[in-house]
């Protein structure tokens, strides 16, 4: 790793720790008053999201950036790549002090204000012009994690843009109009993310099991085929409550759950090959994988659940979605990513580091399974109280649903504590030389198949 990669790495893990230590203070100051009047619900809400928004794609882009350095034996990063790293946090702390001086403007899940959008994009494009001179020195015949990858980085530039038309004033001319493109645009970006982070886990599936076919043949570019189908049209149930056809939500959640169903498969077909092979390496990477296997499972199940329209209806905009959104983000897709950097700095169960990330991986798993119960409670006796019970006042709504939020809460500081656990040592791991971050070194060489 060279200078840039690895304030990439050190970037993202920085989010991570602010997408943790926001969430903390906005789930007191909301549970707590005496805590909201010292520290903004207003201000802390925007901050926890924007943060854990950025902490997703940085480090899928900073997954992304090493492993294709590593897959293509690539030479020293471009410029474009350098100065991508440094407009790209420099618009983030952009984002923060925006917050605090209470300068907002922009819409759900990019609250800043929209000048802001600005170096965003033109880190972005950036990245992308590193992404592609690397692009030129991909294989004759690239494993599907290359096409995922780049799917991924082309299809964040539009939903990034579409999910900016609001600021064209023909889509705020009815509220319909502006909020039917806002969610359908950033349903689509978790596609566009979700193509690199799920690349990148593909990517480490072959280099630990050593076996470059399971990133070929019809099974998993058909997985490719679906992920990008769900890039597309995975909108079509994030405007459930909105005048559509139903087919167009069904639809939808068909594909995002066949998309899930065939990760499933890839991963199990992974874990058979690693049993076969003996490979006992790279542990600590390994089991963050298998630990968003068992997230896929999980949230595969809500979301079938929550898809039927007789459930959905006391479900939606409850804190069910939220589960539904948090089992993704974190069980999932953080996982996957933290699995990514502890291959990308070389940290493995064989040092005190790995020691320390397994105790806060279990930790925040087994927080993750109580705060993600906690969410679905809360939301099902909302629904019902709000839906079948015709309740509107606010505080008669919440009074049985605050005793759950306050276990949500203490959860949340399990999971933060554990992911801490986790995200110190990496970044402690990223100021050591090359020499002592390789605790375990690969020396299986991309491209090539290891035989059994």
């Amino acid at each position: 790793m060279n200078t840039a990669h690895r304030w990439h790495v050190r970037l993202a893990l920085l989010m991570l720790l602010a997408t943790l230590l926001f969430g903390l203070l906005a789930g007191l100051a909301y549970m707590y008053p005496s805590v909201g009047q010292m520290m903004a619900f207003k201000k802390l809400r925007p901050a926890h999201v924007s943060a854990a928004l950025f902490w997703i794609i940085t480090g899928a882009s900073a997954a992304v950036a090493h492993h294709r350095t590593e897959a293509f034996r690539l030479a020293r990063p471009t410029m474009p790549y350098t100065v991508f790293v440094a407009v790209w946090a420099a618009s983030f702390v952009a984002i923060l002090i925006a917050y605090a001086l209470n300068r907002f403007g922009g819409r759900e899940y990019w609250e800043f204000p929209p000048m802001l959008g600005i170096p965003v994009l033109l880190a972005w494009l950036l990245f992308m012009v590193d992404h592609f001179r690397a692009w030129r020195q991909r294989p004759t015949d690239p494993p599907l994690y290359v096409w995922m990858w780049t799917t991924g980085v082309v299809f964040f530039l539009i939903t990034f843009l579409e999910q900016n038309l609001w600021q064209i004033p023909w889509f705020r001319d009815t509220y319909m109009r502006e909020i039917t493109v806002q969610w359908k645009s950033n349903g689509a970006m978790v596609g566009a993310w979700n193509q690199m982070i799920y690349g990148s886990a593909l990517y480490l599936m072959t280099r630990i099991g050593g076996d470059d076919r399971i990133a070929r043949g019809p099974k998993v570019f058909a997985f490719w085929f679906l992920g990008l189908s769900n890039l597309m049209f995975n909108w079509g149930h994030h405007i459930y409550s909105a005048p559509t056809a139903g087919w167009i939500r069904h639809t939808a959640y068909a594909i995002s759950m066949a998309e899930w169903v065939l990760l499933i498969d890839i991963i199990r077909g992974f874990k058979a090959k690693l049993a076969e092979n003996r490979r006992l390496g790279h542990l600590t990477t390994y089991r963050f994988l298998i630990t968003a296997e068992l997230w896929v499972f999980l949230n595969l199940a809500l979301a079938l659940l929550m898809s039927f329209p007789a459930i959905n209806r006391y479900t939606h905009g409850t804190h069910v979605t939220v589960a539904h959104a948090m089992g993704t983000t974190v069980g999932i897709n953080t996982m996957i990513l933290l699995g990514s950097l502890t291959w990308v700095l070389r940290v493995d169960q064989a040092g005190g580091g790995g020691r320390w990330m397994e105790r806060g991986r279990l930790l925040a798993v087994y927080s993750l399974v109580v705060f993600w119960v906690a969410l679905i409670v809360a939301g099902l006796i909302k629904g019902w109280r709000m839906t079948a019970l015709g309740i509107t006042d606010h505080t008669q709504l919440m009074a049985p649903v605050d005793p759950v939020l306050q276990v949500f809460v203490v959860a949340g500081f399990g999971v933060a504590a554990g992911l801490a656990l986790i995200a110190v040592p990496l970044l402690q791991a990223s100021f050591r030389p090359a020499s002592a971050a390789a605790i375990v070194q690969d020396r299986t060489p991309a491209h090539t198949v290891e035989k059994p």
